[in-house]
């Protein structure tokens, strides 16, 4: 008999949100518990509802705050949060605006809040959420990404007093790599008051050799600082059984928010972070087809992603020789305008970037770790205002990254895992708006790919052949554009 995997009673049954996000816009003054101060400034930044997952998650984080950041009453500790919902849904806000809420009235600077995000550019999409909601709080966000120098981030971090060291920082948006430098050698850096540890595509920081990362943060979270001088009245130690002992000191609690679009299911990973009494919200489920029907059903519980809602997809078949023509056909006969192109490597989208430019006729940038971050910014911003028409890119802007107004993307190379699928097409249909994707398949790749896209429960992507004829007019050019690049390259 097959063993059936059993899951823990907060996987199987996790609250469930909309998906369809332009039905279920909850306007911002029907959640409850927000700040006036807050309301109005989402007004100011033109926000009148929220999203579904903004409206079930930001009210679940306040109301495990109730009693400020300490233990709950009778020693309750909040419970851990988990989001697991569609790109472009608004998982930033649902942190960002709760956390500032908790924080705004907070005395004495210390860092409170820790978001980790796996890529520089993440973390400064959301530390710029977090300044915009801060501005006029006195709460001090800081950005750690390593784009300063270790020295300028220090600084920008603790400040040395008489009395010892003291926080710059309520708020700190970090990568990995980055903040772990910083905990092991910057001399003050304290997380001993830590309340909301928010870990951002928390399957990739798993994944990721970034295990160690989070089991530093928790060390530097409950470790005793002697010499700090910080009253022995907070002190904190590592959760364990409930006595009347532990429950007479107040204590911080430390409270886990992670959130994904791929969210993993299984367990063993998931008991690496080591979660207290964990909610799920979801909005990646199936919905379940009318009883009596039994294939129906049995065919559903296989949808472990979902996708945006105006989201359409396609593959073209094709050979090796004929992917960058029909890169090209899209662009110059069909006019597609503002496509965001994904190759499997930082060569690849270089390569393919020179064709194109010594090809002509298409205003062109590539984007990927080859470049310095300032270039990155601009060639971002020139695509957002569409002065680029095609960005050819590594997965580097596949996660999360929030491309304004994408309207194709192209999957040049194959993704080879689900996942990363589901990560590039979704830069395109964010918010509730369309897009479509194509996905260049060579003709070995298409049984696989397909299967791959089947098992993931995905079942509507078209079959989009372009024909040999349409792609001759750009074979001469093409071939010119080659000789050219040949020598550029040598």
């Amino acid at each position: 008999p097959q063993v059936q995997p059993f899951l823990p009673q907060w996987l199987a049954q996790p609250k469930l949100v909309q998906k369809c996000i332009k039905d279920h816009l909850v306007p911002i003054r029907d959640v409850p518990g927000i700040h006036p101060r807050l309301l109005k400034k989402l007004q100011v930044n033109g926000i009148e509802s929220f999203f579904p997952v903004q409206a079930e998650v930001i009210p679940a984080v306040l109301q495990s705050a109730a009693n400020g950041y300490l233990v709950g009453q009778g020693g309750y500790r909040p419970k851990d949060i988990c989001v697991s919902a569609p790109t472009g849904s608004g998982k930033t806000l649902s942190f960002v605006i709760p956390i500032v809420q908790v924080l705004i009235d907070r005395v004495v600077c210390q860092v409170r809040a820790l978001v980790v995000l796996p890529t520089k550019e993440l973390a400064q999409q959301v530390s710029k959420v977090f300044n915009i909601y801060t501005d006029g709080t006195g709460l001090k966000v800081v950005l750690i990404t390593g784009q300063k120098s270790f020295a300028k981030e220090q600084e920008m971090l603790v400040q040395k007093k008489v009395t010892g060291y003291c926080s710059l920082a309520d708020i700190i948006v970090a990568t990995p790599g980055r903040l772990t430098d910083h905990i092991n050698q910057t001399p003050g850096f304290s997380l001993t008051e830590l309340r909301f540890l928010v870990i951002d595509e928390a399957d990739r920081m798993i994944d990721d050799m970034h295990q160690n990362c989070l089991n530093q943060i928790v060390k530097a979270a409950f470790r005793v600082d002697s010499d700090s001088g910080s009253n022995m009245l907070f002190q904190r130690s590592k959760p364990g059984p409930l006595t009347a002992a532990s429950s007479c000191s107040p204590q911080i609690p430390l409270q886990k928010l992670l959130f994904s679009a791929t969210l993993t299911q299984d367990p063993e990973k998931l008991q690496q972070l080591d979660l207290f009494q964990p909610r799920l919200f979801t909005s990646v489920y199936a919905d379940k087809k009318a009883p009596g029907d039994g294939t129906e059903t049995e065919q559903d519980t296989n949808k472990k992603y979902t996708l945006p809602e105006g989201l359409s997809q396609c593959y073209v078949p094709c050979d090796l020789n004929s992917k960058p023509l029909l890169l090209l056909h899209f662009m110059l006969t069909m006019k597609f305008t503002r496509v965001l192109c994904f190759t499997n490597s930082r060569e690849a989208s270089h390569r393919l970037f020179l064709l194109v430019q010594a090809f002509g006729g298409v205003s062109v940038a590539e984007f990927s770790s080859r470049l310095p971050p300032n270039e990155r910014q601009r060639t971002m911003k020139e695509f957002e205002q569409g002065k680029i028409q095609l960005l050819i890119s590594t997965d580097a802007t596949a996660r999360g990254i929030d491309v304004q107004g994408v309207n194709y993307v192209i999957n040049y190379d194959a993704p080879q895992f689900i996942r990363t699928y589901i990560h590039r097409v979704g830069r395109t249909a964010r918010a509730g708006k369309v897009g479509v994707a194509f996905s260049l398949v060579l003709r070995i790749q298409e049984r696989r790919f397909l299967r791959m896209l089947r098992d993931a429960g995905i079942q509507d992507i078209k079959k989009h052949p372009v024909k040999g004829n349409s792609l001759k007019p750009l074979v001469q050019q093409y071939e010119e554009a080659l000789c050219r690049l040949e020598k550029t390259v040598k």
